[in-house]
Order: structure tokens, then sequence, then C-alpha cells
């Protein structure tokens, strides 16, 4: 199954404001890493998650890395791959599990998972695992055919609050992404999402301590890298 086609990000204005902003106070100072991880944590609390103390001194790239965009987890990932690309990067099925809860809120276009409304794994037949109320709902927001555009939300009952619902919805078969309700397809990574669904407070916990183990993966420090001034490029540019 081949990946849905990549739509631009959004938000990437926020970033702006906030690196100006950094600029004129402490010029070449504060990272654009840093910005979005600090980023990330306010995001998370202000929406009623965990804080946790981001660890800083991040130093921006100056080259980009394909190979590492592209072996991103993506919507349509199986387990076995998410479980591949989590280990790779030194996260654990823990890491994954909770890393996953991220999509408590947020929203996704309907070209990322209309094959398991439609054709799933060429079936021609919706994704059986789907709750059948909720495929309804969502064969009714995403049209056969159509251009796949329209936004739904991750968390259907509870979409704009950082809570541990996403896990309940696992359970239901209401997971939107393939890669979501994959999660629940395994006994050690379903014993994690049983377990955070009868435990929002030790979900959080974990999740603060997921952020801060993906925040570590090959940061740039010291002298590697730079400070970009301009988030959208490199120095030299």
């Amino acid at each position: 199954m081949r990946s849905p086609t990549p739509t631009p990000l959004g938000g990437f204005d926020v970033i702006d404001a906030i690196k100006s902003a950094a600029e004129e106070t402490c010029l070449g100072v504060v990272s654009c890493a840093d910005i979005l991880a600090l980023a990330a944590e306010a995001a998370v609390s202000l929406s009623g998650g965990p804080s946790w103390e981001v660890q800083l001194g991040r130093r921006d790239g100056t080259t980009a890395n394909i190979s590492g965009a592209n072996n991103l987890p993506g919507p349509v990932d199986t387990l076995a791959v998410l479980l591949s690309k989590f280990a790779a990067v030194g996260l654990d099925d823990t890491d994954l599990v909770t890393l996953s809860g991220a999509h408590t809120f947020g929203r996704a276009q309907c070209k990322s998972f209309a094959a398991r409304l439609y054709n799933y794994s060429g079936t021609e037949r919706p994704d059986p695992s789907l709750d059948s109320a909720y495929l309804a709902l969502l064969q009714d927001q995403c049209p056969d055919g159509e251009d796949g555009t329209n936004l739904n939300d991750l968390d259907p009952t509870t979409p704009d609050a950082f809570d541990g619902n996403y896990y309940f919805n696992l359970q239901n078969g209401q997971g939107l992404l393939l890669s979501d309700q994959e999660i629940y397809a395994g006994a050690g990574t379903a014993a994690i999402v049983d377990g955070y669904a009868g435990d929002e407070s030790g979900f959080f916990q974990s999740f603060a301590a997921s952020m801060i183990n993906m925040g570590n993966i090959s940061p740039l420090t010291g002298s590697e890298g730079e400070v970009r001034l301009n988030c959208r490029q490199v120095n030299a540019s």
C-alpha cells in the first residue's frame, strides 16, 4: 500500500513569530529546534495534558535529510513497520504507544485513511476493525472519489482536549488512521493501550518521559550545526 500524497504542513507562521521575538531579544541564541520542542510542550499543557521540563541546547541542521524524512511513521504503516521505525531511533514499544497518544487531538485529511473506508488492503471492502457506526460517519465525511482534503478529528470524542480518550477509541474500533488502530493489533502494544485507558495519569507521566526520549534522538549540540536566524532556511542562504 502506498502512502498518501503528502500535503503542506501548517503552523509555521506561529514558529516564525516566536523566532522573530526571540531574535529581537537574543540574536542568534535560541535555535529553531528548541523552539519546536518548547512549542510542543506548550501545546500539550495548554490543552489539558502534562507538562515537562524541555531539555534545551539543540542546534539547527545545515542540510536536509531526505532519508530521515522518508522514514518517519506514516498513517498507513502496519504495527511491524511502526515498531521497526521506532526501534531504529532508540524508542521502544512503550514509546510507540505513548507518543501515538498525541492523536488525542489534531485532525487528518480523508486521503490519509480513505483506503480503510472503501478498499482495505485491496479487498474493495472497508477495514473490518472499524466500528460500524464510526465507519458510517467517516464515509459520510469522506465520500468515495472526492479529493480527500476534508479534515476529520483524530479523536472523535474529545477532539480539542489532551486526555486519555484516544485509548478508549482504540478499544472501541475508533482509531482514525490505520497506524492508530494497528497499535491495538499486537498483544504487547494492546496491553499498554489497555493500561492507559484505565490510567490517564499514568499515560500523562509516560507521555512526558517519551517526549523527552524523542527530543534526545541525535540532537546537534555544541559547535555542531548552527542557530538559524530564519527557521525556513540555513544561514548561508
